[in-house]
């Protein structure tokens, strides 16, 4: 894996971006880019047509190569076709990227002709503002509450090199004005600027004929990626991510108590709390208590976002994805340094796109 360290739109053309990234990886797994079969980009808010751009710089072997777009989850999407090729036997070793650069961020209603009575669609921020009063009301549950999610991503943040926001943040800090959207203040929304990740997915052969270390290699257990269905008056981000987490842990062979990390979408903060109770990872209406008492710190029962996670870290979008399983390979490799989650064996790494579809990958050391 590689990445090139998010961070906010710069005059950096995406094509140093992704080959940033890509040597890296490169470089992390010991191959050479004429060993590289296949490779899928996620991107969602630079260019159509940009993967040629891009490799052209790596040299030009005639490889497949495909863009996924996939809204927040592109990324995730791309790292899962690259799983699903090396695991049927197609090619023995793809390479997953994920980059943008927030230029060309636009939505589909216009395109379908769909019109709502004020004339725009109802912000991202709106959205899960609203999902946090009803959060708030069923729960008792503070804005206080919330913003803690912040305080830990950021602490967690800021032990990571690549992270766009790198310092830590009090509580006093979170709470700050100005407001974006109801409680939510600016850094209890995420930063969306600019990045890359790069992830190397091999066969257990190709690790033997091109003479790799396997003792570094971690291993996929499972990749799920589902849409929505209808879910009534229930929150559908969090059902759909109940749903697909399930498939992810089933195909793995794991429950939800032998996960040890947890990379996920928290691109506003009662998106972690709604989505550890959706995974399982405590009752429902107790995620609160659970952050208070430790438990989602890194060294406490299991690490969520230790890389500071989409409030942190940063959501650029198309390598948000491919970030997340960085982050878990890095964990449980031993070699995340002051972030380090004590004896991870397990990662589970999670993401939303518009929350029409959800990703989910299940990671363990090999």
């Amino acid at each position: 894996m590689g990445l090139h360290p998010y961070q906010r739109l710069s005059e950096a053309p995406y094509t140093a971006l992704g080959v940033t990234a890509v040597r890296a990886a490169l470089a992390d797994g010991g191959l050479r880019w004429a060993d590289v079969e296949t490779a899928y980009t996620g991107t969602a808010t630079t260019s159509m047509g940009l993967s040629r751009l891009m490799y052209r710089h790596l040299g030009a072997t005639g490889i497949p190569m495909v863009q996924i777009e996939n809204a927040s989850a592109s990324g995730s999407s791309a790292f899962r076709q690259a799983y699903l090729d090396v695991a049927f036997g197609v090619h023995e070793v793809a390479l997953a990227v994920g980059v943008d650069k927030p230029l060309n961020v636009t939505a589909p209603q216009r395109a379908a002709g769909l019109l709502d009575l004020v004339g725009s669609r109802v912000s991202p921020a709106t959205h899960f503002a609203l999902l946090a009063s009803r959060y708030m009301y069923e729960t008792g549950a503070t804005a206080e509450d919330l913003a803690q999610v912040a305080v830990k991503n950021s602490r967690n943040a800021a032990l990571n090199p690549n992270a766009q926001r790198t310092k830590a943040r009090t509580l006093e800090e979170v709470l700050a004005p100005p407001y974006i959207s109801g409680v939510f203040t600016r850094l209890q929304c995420c930063p969306v600027g600019e990045g890359a990740a790069a992830a190397l997915v091999v066969s257990e052969a190709a690790i033997d004929r091109l003479g790799l270390n396997g003792d570094r290699a971690v291993r996929i257990r499972s990749s799920a990626l589902r849409s929505e269905t209808f879910y009534g008056t229930e929150n559908f981000d969090a059902a759909l991510t109940s749903e697909t987490t399930a498939v992810a842990l089933r195909s793995a062979g794991v429950s939800i108590d032998a996960v040890d990390l947890v990379e996920l979408h928290d691109a506003f903060t009662v998106e972690e709390l709604l989505y550890v109770e959706a995974m399982g990872l405590c009752k429902p209406g107790q995620a609160t208590a659970a952050l208070s008492a430790g438990e989602f710190d890194i060294g406490g029962r299991v690490a969520v976002n230790s890389s500071g996670g989409l409030l942190a870290m940063g959501h650029p979008v198309g390598p948000t994805g491919v970030g997340q399983i960085a982050e878990l390979t890095t964990q449980l490799r031993g070699e995340a340094g002051g972030r380090q989650h004590p004896d991870a064996r397990v990662g589970l790494a999670h993401m939303v796109g518009v929350g029409a579809v959800c990703a989910v990958h299940v990671l363990s050391r090999s």
